[in-house]
């Protein structure tokens, strides 16, 4: 996940533009990807794809305390 981390650092540093961008080079089906894809979303203010990015992750991981905050962030109000 060492990817994510600097994907992380590039939306901080560039923007989550850029860090999409980067973080479509990523081939992975993983419930992190989806999550940190559902952030950078949340900050472009795409938060129709972001809430469907948090559902794919919650439905992704097998951790119930992770799966419980991941449906929590696609069912927040916007």
């Amino acid at each position: 996940m060492v990817s994510l981390n600097r994907i992380v650092a590039v939306a901080m540093v560039h923007g989550p533009a850029q860090a999409l961008t980067e973080l479509s080079t990523l081939d992975l089906d993983h419930h992190r990807v989806h999550s940190v894809r559902a952030h950078l979303l949340d900050l472009q203010g795409k938060h129709d794809e972001a809430r469907d990015e948090y559902e794919k992750a919650a439905k992704r991981t097998l951790n119930a305390p992770e799966q419980r905050y991941l449906t929590s962030r696609s069912r927040r109000p916007r």
